[in-house]
């Protein structure tokens, strides 16, 4: 997002495990955009033990399970935008909305979530990437209507 928006003044990393490659790649990505240099930050946390604000932008990349569903809550909470890449969609606790007799479980639970967000008053932009970057390549994104 920092290389998309550059006027964000950093990026805080959250985890509560920091992988091993987390500064090896850090640096790799510093080195292909030095812009970068100090402007991200690890913290080794749970999602609830960062409090977030209104003009924050969420993101999260590959939230397994219910993951995504947490960080959707906590963006609409406090109305800050929201970008989610859905991972790992667990289709016994998800919620499909009982779509999934007609679509894929999966889909089913990523168009409750655009929905979701659309009934906390935000404006929703669904894309994907390039299924070669990840076969888990659909974008959700939201900001709250103004």
């Amino acid at each position: 997002m920092l290389l998309l928006d550059d006027t964000s003044p950093y990026a805080v990393v959250v985890d509560p495990a920091i992988p091993s490659s987390a500064a090896k790649l850090n640096a790799v990505l510093i080195a292909a955009w030095p812009r970068l240099d100090h402007r991200v930050k690890f913290r080794e946390a749970g999602i609830d033990d960062v409090a977030l604000e209104p003009t924050d932008v969420v993101v999260s990349a590959h939230a397994c399970g219910g993951l995504t569903d947490e960080v959707i809550d906590r963006a609409t909470f406090v109305r800050a935008r929201v970008a989610v890449l859905p991972c790992c969609h667990d289709l016994k606790t998800g919620d499909t909305g009982s779509l999934d007799g007609w679509i894929d479980g999966a889909l089913a639970m990523d168009i409750v979530r655009a929905e979701k967000l659309k009934a906390h008053h935000y404006t929703v932009w669904t894309q994907t990437i390039p299924s070669e970057i990840t076969p888990k390549n659909r974008l959700l994104i939201g900001a709250p209507v103004q």
